[in-house]
């Protein structure tokens, strides 16, 4: 079994992703399949009727392989997605798809595709920077979270604690680029500094962390110095991540969940979802569940 890792580092990046593609070569070795990682620049596409060959890595044209898993995440940009595309038309299989990946880059569709199937997920409005605070304060009242429709690793996620700090944000976005669109999502007070990553593969809930911040960061993120610690997953857990997963076509997701009280809130879905937080805590070898998960599919076992 042959397959590529298809990997980009971004300067938003705060943590790269070195750990994952070196968990993921390792197992691939022990498991006896001929992993590549390539970055996107190394490929060239040819439209010709000829598609086999119409592939090429470095300059040659290669064998074609029997899987491909992308890992750019939210920082999949037009040439990546037709490259995953490319190679979807061409039979081989992409986990997660091209259309995938290109819903949950942007988080206000994610949303909008939750919310249709009456999934529990924060109270959400698309703005401008030149927007009426007043209707803010109305729908969604302060504390309100700010984000950029993509990002990942916690990067252009912002708190505004009160109608002044939201006013002097929205004041300094703007100065940067006049009329960019963000989301504004209510704040769930008590996941405050916390929330779940659950790890979805296969239709499965393979495994859950809690995040937490550690100081007085609202965002949880493991990446940027976040605690983890195992969490058990009960049934409403399962059911919010993998029908989360399903609804997004995700093959391998990471589902964020925040706290809301008793229960639960749908934040966000990953395509290309670390995992060295919850192997560092849980006693999961994801890199392994992954490759299991692509034997089935691809009806090659050992």
């Amino acid at each position: 079994m042959q397959g590529w890792i298809i990997y980009k580092s971004s300067v938003n990046d705060v943590k790269p992703e070195t750990y994952e593609l070196q968990r993921l070569v390792e197992e691939a070795n022990k498991q006896d399949i001929d992993v590549r990682v390539l970055s996107p620049e190394q490929l060239e596409l040819i439209v010709t009727r000829d598609d086999r060959k119409s592939v090429m890595v470095d300059g040659e044209v290669v064998q074609l392989p029997d899987f491909v898993l992308p890992r750019m995440g939210a920082n999949t940009n037009y040439f990546g997605l037709a490259l995953i595309r490319h190679l979807e038309r061409l039979g081989v299989r992409t986990f997660n798809s091209a259309q995938s990946i290109d819903t949950v880059k942007d988080k206000l569709f994610t949303l909008q595709i939750l919310a249709e199937y009456n999934l529990p997920v924060p109270k959400t409005m698309l703005i401008r920077s030149k927007v009426d605070v007043d209707l803010v304060e109305k729908h969604l009242g302060f504390p309100v979270v700010v984000k950029t429709i993509s990002g990942s690793q916690g990067s252009g996620v912002f708190l505004a604690e009160t109608k002044s700090k939201f006013t002097d944000l929205l004041e300094m976005i703007s100065a940067y680029k006049e009329n960019a669109t963000m989301i504004l999502q209510e704040f769930v007070e008590s996941s405050r500094g916390m929330d779940l990553r659950v790890l979805t593969i296969g239709g499965r809930a393979v495994a859950a962390m809690k995040r937490s911040s550690g100081n007085d960061s609202f965002k949880a993120n493991f990446s940027r110095g976040g605690f983890v610690e195992p969490y058990e997953i009960n049934p409403e857990i399962e059911w919010l991540a993998l029908e989360t997963a399903r609804l997004l076509n995700l093959d391998i997701a990471g589902i964020d969940l925040l706290f809301d009280g008793d229960h639960y809130k749908i934040c966000e879905a990953n395509s290309s979802p670390g995992f060295e937080g919850l192997e560092s805590c849980c006693q999961v070898n994801i890199a392994e569940e992954i490759y299991n998960f692509l034997r089935v599919r691809l009806n090659v076992f050992q």
